[in-house]
């Protein structure tokens, strides 16, 4: 069976946060700021899940090598 690696299971990426232009300060529904803080929260939720399965994959690997005696 092949091995993951790391690039089969990429670090999620942050979301660009908009610039105070591009917000036209009409009251839009939603702003891009709305749209950029809805975009950081599925980011920190896929991040917090990358990192429990990178966790997850490391204690694993340590399991499956053969231990040497000195």
């Amino acid at each position: 069976m092949p091995r993951a690696t790391p690039s089969d299971d990429p670090q999620p990426q942050p979301p660009v946060q908009p610039d105070l232009d591009d917000c036209c300060h009409s009251g839009c529904t939603p702003c891009v700021f709305d749209l950029y803080d809805e975009a950081l929260e599925r980011y920190r939720i896929a991040l917090a899940e990358w990192q429990t399965r990178q966790a997850r994959h490391a204690a694993h690997t340590r399991q499956s090598k053969p231990r040497t005696r000195r």
